[in-house]
């Protein structure tokens, strides 16, 4: 007797993960659920100068300074439009400095699906010149393939030094002065 008649109609999925699955650029893409902390709606942001075009800024989320990633920009494509379903995926990340958390601009989250190990596909092959360790693999969910991320890969050693010492040098500056950053209007929304 094999274990799926042991069970008698018991749906047993084993290697099973959950993902949460966003939107962005009119593509989906899967997070592992394990890696969100949380999911915001967007708010106005507080602009840094001299970033890297897809930081869009910083949060302050409950006296944290969360800086956030504009993550259609960051994948090469131009910074993502507001919209009413615009919101933040939290995340952290651990880099050189120690775990810092994120904030990542999607253009909405979808749901939290369960993918089988055996419905994830390894990461594509493009050759040497492109660079793809930020992709843990392709799933497939009702004859589609979501994107999924390896969030700590999306942005590089250096990058993750950026956030993290812009992360430390605001959250000194806003005990310092016992206040918060005053956020800056969005130029793309006027």
């Amino acid at each position: 007797m094999s274990e799926h008649e042991s069970h008698q109609g018991e749906e047993k999925v084993v290697g099973c993960d959950q993902f949460l699955t966003f939107s962005l650029g009119g593509d989906k893409y899967g997070l592992d659920i394990l890696s969100v902390k949380e999911i915001i709606e967007y708010a106005e942001l507080t602009r840094i100068p001299l970033m890297p075009d897809f930081i869009r800024g910083v949060l302050n989320l409950r006296g944290l300074v969360v800086p956030i990633i504009d993550l259609l920009a960051r994948f090469g494509g131009e910074p993502a439009e507001i919209t009413r379903r615009s919101c933040f995926v939290i995340v952290e990340v651990e880099s050189d400095e120690g775990a810092i958390e994120i904030g990542m601009l999607v253009d909405e989250v979808n749901d939290v699906v369960e993918i089988s190990r055996d419905n994830i596909e390894p990461t594509p092959s493009f050759g040497n010149q492109i660079r793809t360790d930020f992709i843990s693999g392709m799933g497939k969910i009702s004859g589609h393939f979501i994107v999924l991320l390896q969030i700590a890969k999306v942005l590089s050693i250096d990058e993750l030094s950026l956030l993290s010492e812009v992360n430390r040098s605001l959250d000194q500056a806003c005990k310092a002065g016992n206040s918060e950053p005053a956020p800056q209007p969005d130029p793309e929304q006027e």
